[in-house]
């Protein structure tokens, strides 16, 4: 799981800021919402161009250099900080597996151009590279002795080199290093305004309203829309060249993207998701950017208690929806307050003892949380 990162002079953070999970409180309601003294589930508040999406972009920049999963280089212009004249970003991870600590730190030029890279396992360095001084690989995990360790010629991540290239040993490290290669090429970023797109977990596009036909979950599809407060019925079009789905009327069919609302089409975006969610094994990470942008609160707040549900499943999500702050569907360390200096849990945000009987949307709405 993701415990913490921290990043500096990447898009508008110039400072280092820093985004930790790991400091939780011992509420003993919404118990699932931690797991193994982390926060799984997660909601970021944070009024317009404070940084939430960036947040998420600095998260999924692991992607681009480790997995071979879908990409969107277009998210990632103007990648250095505009204010500053520092020519790299930096990129702090701490990641926690069971009870063993994956410590990541790398440095860019931009989402291409990799500076440099250390690795460590529990405190024990066992992979390093640094492109401007020698592009000689440093490892010590058990099974890279025969590996060619100087990468001059290549920009490959030293991570991404070592898995692709290494038979590695039986070992708690290289166990440990195989489990954080999974987590990076199971994250999955999607986006829920107009400029939808998606980063990491597969490769390349699919077509939302084909795949559910063909997945056969039309009917499963139909009854979640009519579940979230859309009442219709669905049938699969029949012109096989324009697959898709269609809305059945009394006396006519009409295709689904030709008149469903911006809100309907937001929950197919989910539904799509959440058919590989069910599998908890698919998918280990997921940010979901404004998440119910076009999602009225109730309905909001029954898609959080879906999420709720995928336990083994590390989920934020960011949004502007006050209505959804509350002791019913999270906890106070779960909740996080952003602005441009710093995020925080509601619990590092005020000196009051927060129980569960508190109202604590009316408390953030009474600014009680400075």
């Amino acid at each position: 799981m993701l415990t913490k990162i921290k990043i500096n002079n990447f898009k508008g953070f110039d400072n280092t800021y820093t985004f930790c999970l790991g400091d939780t409180n011992s509420f003993n309601f919404n118990t699932e919402c931690i797991r193994n003294s982390i926060v799984n589930k997660a909601i970021i508040y944070g009024y317009n161009g404070c940084g939430k999406s960036n947040l998420a972009l600095a998260i999924f920049d692991i992607v681009s250099h480790i997995s071979d999963n879908n990409f969107q280089p277009e998210k990632y212009k103007n990648y250095l900080n505009a204010d500053s004249n520092k020519g790299i970003a930096t990129f702090e991870f701490e990641f926690k597996f069971d009870t063993n600590t994956v410590y990541y730190k790398y440095t860019k030029t931009n989402y291409e151009e990799l500076v440099s890279e250390k690795l460590t396992i529990n405190n024990k360095e066992f992979c390093s590279i640094d492109r401007e001084k020698d592009s000689i690989l440093n490892t010590s995990l058990s099974g890279t002795e025969n590996l060619n360790k100087d990468l001059s010629r290549s920009k490959i991540s030293a991570i991404k080199y070592i898995n692709a290239n290494s038979l590695l040993d039986d070992t708690l490290e290289n166990n440990i290093f195989k489990e954080f290669i999974y987590f990076i090429n199971h994250m999955l970023l999607f986006r829920n305004l107009e400029d939808r797109f998606y980063i990491g977990l597969e490769q390349g596009g699919r077509k939302i309203e084909k795949d559910i036909v063909e997945h056969g979950n039309l009917k499963d599809f139909e009854t979640f829309l009519n579940d979230s407060g859309v009442k219709c019925k669905l049938a699969e079009r029949k012109d096989s060249d324009n697959e898709g789905i269609d809305f059945v009327f009394q006396n006519k069919t009409i295709p689904f993207h030709n008149i469903a609302s911006s809100g309907t089409q937001s929950l197919a975006l989910f539904y799509f998701w959440l058919q590989r969610l069910k599998d908890e094994k698919y998918c280990s990470f997921l940010f979901i950017d404004e998440f119910d942008a076009f999602y009225h609160h109730t309905l909001s707040r029954a898609i959080i208690i879906k999420l709720k549900e995928i336990y083994n499943i590390q989920v934020i999500l960011s949004t502007h929806n006050t209505s959804i702050i509350s002791n019913d569907i999270l906890r106070p360390d779960c909740y996080f307050l952003m602005d441009e200096q710093q995020i925080r849990p509601l619990t590092k945000c005020t000196d009051r003892e927060l129980r569960e009987g508190h109202n604590i949307e009316k408390m953030y709405r009474a600014n009680s949380f400075e």
